[in-house]
């Protein structure tokens, strides 16, 4: 079993700044996938960004690409997600995903809210 634990929601301004982390832990492997979606009430949950953990390539939403950032650090099992010039439609409750072969964990959400 995988456990993903995120950390870094809250509440900020418009054009203001906030740090998601996600440390995965449980069972390893050779290569994965990790990245955050994000979902909003009455809405279904939409991709956000992700990265390989082999190689380090990395995927955004067009909505979000040029202001938000995804990075890794393998030595502690961790993905970030370094989120700029935010704005309201950016509120949602933000998860942590990690996809390996047909298989999808998910961390319990962390709550963004995005003040105009």
């Amino acid at each position: 079993q995988v456990q993903l634990v995120e950390s870094g929601g809250g509440l900020v301004q418009a054009g203001g700044s906030l740090r998601l982390s996600c440390a995965a832990s449980g069972r390893t492997f050779s290569d994965y996938t990790m990245g955050w979606f994000r979902q909003v009430p009455g809405k279904e949950r939409e991709f956000v960004a992700a990265i390989r953990w082999s190689g380090g390539s990395t995927y955004y939403a067009d909505s979000v690409k040029g202001r938000f950032t995804i990075s890794r650090d393998n030595a502690k099992n961790t993905v970030s997600l370094q989120m700029n010039s935010l704005k309201p439609e950016d509120t949602a409750v933000y998860y942590c995903n990690l996809e390996v072969g047909p298989f999808d964990y998910w961390g319990q959400g962390t709550q963004v809210n995005v003040s105009s």
